[in-house]
């Protein structure tokens, strides 16, 4: 049985982990505000922690008029508009809410992976850009937690200690392809960061289950270059990373072609889902730099880039 020394010290240990997790993204994250507050959607709807849901209610934004009804107040009149159209027109604003991050990095054991092309492991990049994430959303005034943690949602530095903590932590993560489905807030945004190299009708009933109930998706796909441009030649031997799998080619340079399709066919499909449902998928690769693929997110997570809203294929 462990003992209670054993115990603090394990405690130690992942809470200077978390620490450390959270330390550099925020290091990478800092490099990014400047050029966020530059655009005016995201220095409107994400600095002052607020999004446009396309939706009529209490607002300052303008969203569209409509013509009056029984039961509409007279000041929600707009009396120029109506003059010039000769109707009686009712000004609506957009609501507003003030907008929850979820984000999640698989830790399956596929995520282990690093070629001598790339400079970090699948799991640690995966990792590093869901934290700064996280620490870009803070900034911006957003609630921040990490999927399936229980800790909730907060805009604080405490809030991104509980998310690096969970990220480095999470038990549930280290043999998951995917996350487990959760109830989540409606309009609430989730990132989801991993190989996604699970079957297509698993990442399906995940994601459709999630826009069912309205929240507003992206996918990260992080990927080794070496899975992109099976650079082997020669006798080689493909070892399965959970089970006993083996498979030796005697050319394996005969493999780029067909496994290059695959690759384009599987994601083509996750393209297809995540159009259908309203999400987003976007694709990295650990030899280059994350600031590009962050700058990117952001920009979805913050509406800049889409403004679509989640919807359930038929």
């Amino acid at each position: 049985m462990e003992t209670r020394q054993a115990q603090l010290n394990r405690g130690d240990a992942l809470r200077n982990r978390g620490d450390a997790l959270r330390h550099r993204g925020q290091l990478l994250g800092a490099a990014l505000p400047p050029l966020l507050v530059a655009a005016d959607r995201i220095a409107v709807s994400v600095i002052q922690g607020v999004h446009g849901r396309r939706r009529a209610g209490p607002g300052e934004d303008f969203w569209q008029y409509r013509q009056y009804s029984f039961g509409d107040a007279a000041n929600r009149i707009d009396w120029r508009k109506s003059a010039r159209s000769e109707r009686m027109l009712i000004r609506e604003n957009e609501w507003a809410a003030s907008n929850t991050l979820y984000v999640w990095a698989s830790r399956a054991p596929g995520m282990s992976f690093r070629s001598s092309l790339a400079p970090v492991t699948k799991r640690e990049r995966a990792t590093l850009i869901a934290m700064a994430l996280a620490a870009l959303a803070v900034r911006g005034g957003e609630r921040v937690t990490a999927l399936g943690s229980p800790h909730p949602p907060g805009h604080t530095r405490m809030a991104l200690a509980n998310v690096a903590e969970w990220l480095e932590a999470d038990p549930a993560r280290a043999q998951a392809d995917l996350p487990k489905a959760v109830r989540l807030p409606r309009y609430a945004t989730c990132v989801l960061v991993s190989d996604f190299f699970s079957t297509i009708p698993e990442t399906a009933k995940l994601l459709t289950g999630f826009a069912a109930e309205g929240v507003r998706g992206h996918l990260l796909q992080v990927v080794d270059p070496a899975e992109e441009t099976l650079p082997y030649e020669g006798r080689t031997e493909f070892i399965e990373y959970v089970g006993e799998e083996r498979l030796i080619a005697g050319r394996a340079e005969t493999l780029k072609e067909p496994y290059a399709r695959r690759l384009a066919l599987h994601r083509e499909a996750l393209k297809d889902l995540t159009r259908k449902l309203g999400w987003s998928f976007t694709t990295h690769r650990t030899d280059r730099p994350p600031h590009g693929v962050l700058l990117s997110l952001y920009g979805l997570i913050s509406g800049r880039q889409s403004d679509r809203r989640p919807r359930v294929a038929g």
